[in-house]
């Protein structure tokens, strides 16, 4: 009986059904799974009726404004979802057989990354466009999560993790800086003491992020104590803030470049600073990389102008 009703399975449910469900689950509506895989709404639905009918039981239910998956369709869509990753693998597989360049690039980056990985990307895919990129922006704490259940191939962030097993390559200079409204009473002054930040109304990241990290423990070595002015969650806002003359902040110098050329906020001269950090590509410890991601770890160290470490291996 069980091989009767797996025969059956295998002649009436078919692998684009299943990628269609997977992306009506993932997205928690039809229309935007429609849009994404280029299927009007009529036809998104009527596959999710021929899977819900070859399995002989309903998949999904309306809560609200959004889509869930019974618990049936939980059950659906954890096998929709290894299908489609196995078959990624697969088309990977094939292409590093052929030498060919090709198949998903997953990326996330932290904020400030955003700034300068879409022009790297861009080069990238200009090599090799075959590959095709999906990248994620979020702060540390998302990308760090995303880390831990293996949602990406790659990760750009300032700050490894020290308690993950991952490797980590460092590629380019991260250059960290203190700035402040261009009229502000120390925007003239040279060799400004550390201790005066703690002195000046200090805009820091949110607690977790990795400028937040590094500031912390720069402030805690040197005895200093800063009681944040504002804590904001991402650098825009921040860079935002110190133009609107609410205080001043630390930034990496990738963040400021249409700031700095426009005049509105000036790089103050800080003992200590700037400070010379690393960008680093992180991934999972015996993670398998398909031939994209080896070649983009490649491409992104070899297109870097700067002299760096060699790479870390934490365990």
């Amino acid at each position: 009986m069980k091989k009767t009703n797996t025969e059956f399975l295998i002649r009436h449910i078919t692998l684009r059904q299943l990628q269609i469900y997977e992306t009506v689950v993932r997205l928690g509506n039809y229309s935007q799974a429609g849009r994404l895989l280029h299927l009007t709404q009529p036809t998104v639905s009527m596959q999710i009726k021929k899977l819900s009918d070859a399995i002989g039981l309903p998949l999904l239910e309306q809560v609200g404004k959004r889509t869930h998956p019974t618990t049936a369709g939980r059950h659906v869509y954890t096998t929709a979802c290894n299908i489609l990753e196995q078959l990624s693998e697969l088309e990977n597989t094939i292409a590093e057989h052929k030498g060919v360049v090709k198949g998903n690039l997953q990326i996330a980056v932290v904020t400030t990354a955003k700034y300068f990985l879409p022009h790297i990307l861009g080069a990238f895919i200009e090599s090799h466009p075959q590959v095709k990129p999906s990248l994620t922006v979020g702060n540390r704490a998302l990308v760090l999560e995303r880390l831990r259940s293996n949602l990406d191939d790659l990760l750009i962030m300032g700050q490894v993790p020290e308690d993950l097993k991952v490797e980590a390559h460092p590629f380019m200079q991260n250059t960290l800086v203190v700035i402040s409204h261009p009229d502000h009473p120390l925007a003239q002054s040279r060799d400004i003491p550390l201790e005066y930040l703690s002195k000046e109304r200090f805009l820091e990241r949110e607690q977790g992020s990795g400028t937040r990290l590094l500031m912390d423990h720069l402030f805690a070595k040197h005895g200093i104590k800063i009681e944040p002015y504002m804590e904001l969650g991402s650098s825009e806002a921040i860079k935002q803030a110190v133009m609107a003359g609410l205080g001043i902040s630390v930034l990496s110098l990738h963040n400021l470049r249409l700031e700095l050329n426009g005049k509105y906020v000036v790089i103050l001269d800080v003992e200590g600073f700037p400070l010379q950090k690393l960008w680093y590509v992180v991934y999972l410890k015996d993670k398998k990389l398909s031939l994209a991601t080896r070649t983009f770890i490649e491409f992104i160290r070899d297109t870097s102008n700067h002299r760096l470490p060699a790479s870390r291996s934490d365990c």
